[in-house]
């Protein structure tokens, strides 16, 4: 079966099957980590420290992953990937020391982030423009539900189980997405002429791409954003306003519903827009939000409905900014779209994780330096994006391959 027989449906539920190893790996691992530390008899921060090694990792196995698919194929990332995800989440498992298991989670992350970068690859491979935007946000949509089902997922697993059960899920679910992709996903690469660049030529490639660079800093910001409410959220809804841990999932998970529908309606909109037009709005959009927040916070103290209103727009409208940033920068490198989307999704995780620890490193109990950290990025991200990317929108099926 060639990728053009695989009806769209089909194939999107699939990428966004292996998409999901990042938030399941994250999330469903979380309500466990008391735990943890508790059987390891080593302190919560100790245990804390295997999310940062799991998110490196990650970042790593993209940047690794990108170029290994664009030279030899996505199939064969994919399932290198998920060999080595298998294998930390086995090793993770049967972890009986702290060495052990932050071993294991940089294991995960690597084979994570190298499998999980090729789905807007596969994308790429068979759309191109308005259609590849839209596919993402298909695959988005679908995405979305893991960060809802993950905590509860977890939750469960512990309470019939121990936290090694979550491991063995996770085990479980990448051997199972490696069956699946085995015999359904072919291989979506197309050959090319001439050999293709190093990587460290390909990356710079896309860096020197003012368009380009244009998306990757309108969506590295935005998660940016993303990761310092998600690092301040808990403190700012439960120890500021005084929300319980139950109410907080519950406004967490407002979050991610808001997001699901931005996704949708951008798949609608993009009929009457351009990628760029839609994404530069939601970046205003995010911008008016955070600047609303600062200024009721200073002013008046911002009541917790306040608060929470402001940050699910802020955090819906980011899948126009995600799905039409990395559609945009794949349109200009067809034959290392594995490699520029990478680059994307790896500056992605390392801006999270800065305004994340910022964030930490400002805490004063309230949640002003979350959102502090939340108008500072989207003004930048505002700014670059304004400076960077065509005056003029044009849809992204008219951008010139860099590779022409």
């Amino acid at each position: 079966m060639t990728a053009k027989q695989i009806p769209i449906p089909g194939l999107i539920l699939m990428l966004a099957g292996l998409t999901a190893l990042g938030p399941l790996s994250t999330d469903a691992y979380l309500p466990a980590i008391p735990t943890i530390a508790t059987e390891l008899g080593i302190s919560i921060h100790q245990v804390e420290l295997s999310v940062s090694l799991f998110l490196a990792g990650f970042a790593c196995g993209q940047l690794t992953g990108g170029p290994f698919s664009d030279r030899f194929g996505r199939r064969r990332a994919i399932f290198s990937g998920l060999s080595l995800f298998f294998l930390g989440a086995i090793a993770a498992m049967l972890a009986n020391s702290i060495e052990t298991l932050l071993a294991a989670r940089i294991l995960q992350g690597f084979g994570g982030g190298m499998s999980v970068v090729n789905s807007a690859a596969v994308i790429r491979d068979r759309h191109s423009g308005r259609d590849s935007a839209q596919a993402m946000s298909r695959m988005a949509s679908i995405l979305m539900t893991a960060p809802l089902l993950a905590p509860v997922l977890g939750t469960v697993l512990l309470e019939v189980a121990n936290w090694r059960a979550i491991f063995l899920f996770l085990a479980a679910y990448a051997l199972l997405m490696l069956l699946v992709l085995t015999l359904r996903l072919p291989e979506t690469r197309q050959p090319h002429d001439g050999p293709l660049p190093s990587p460290l030529r390909s990356y710079l490639a896309v860096l020197k791409h003012r368009t380009a660079l244009g998306y990757l800093f309108s969506v590295a910001f935005s998660y940016a954003g993303l990761f310092a409410f998600i690092t301040g959220s808990s403190g700012s809804y439960i120890h500021y306003y005084g929300a319980s841990p139950s109410l907080y999932t519950v406004l967490f998970g407002l979050n991610i519903l808001t997001l699901l529908a931005c996704n949708q309606l951008n798949i609608r909109l993009l009929h009457r827009f351009s990628a760029q037009q839609l994404l530069q709005s939601a970046q205003r959009i995010q911008l008016l939000t955070a600047s609303l927040m600062l200024l009721a916070f200073t002013l008046t103290g911002a009541p917790l409905w306040l608060v929470v209103g402001l940050i699910m727009l802020y955090i819906g409208v980011q899948g126009f900014v995600v799905a039409n940033g990395m559609a945009g920068v794949s349109e200009f490198f067809p034959r290392t779209a594995a490699t520029a989307t990478a680059l994307l999704g790896a500056s992605g995780f390392a801006a999270g994780a800065l305004a994340g620890s910022v964030v930490g490193l400002l805490g004063d109990g309230t949640p002003l330096p979350m959102i502090v950290v939340m108008f500072g990025v989207s003004l930048v991200g505002n700014l670059l994006g304004a400076w960077l990317l065509p005056s003029r929108s044009h849809a992204i099926r008219q951008c010139p391959s860099a590779e022409s």
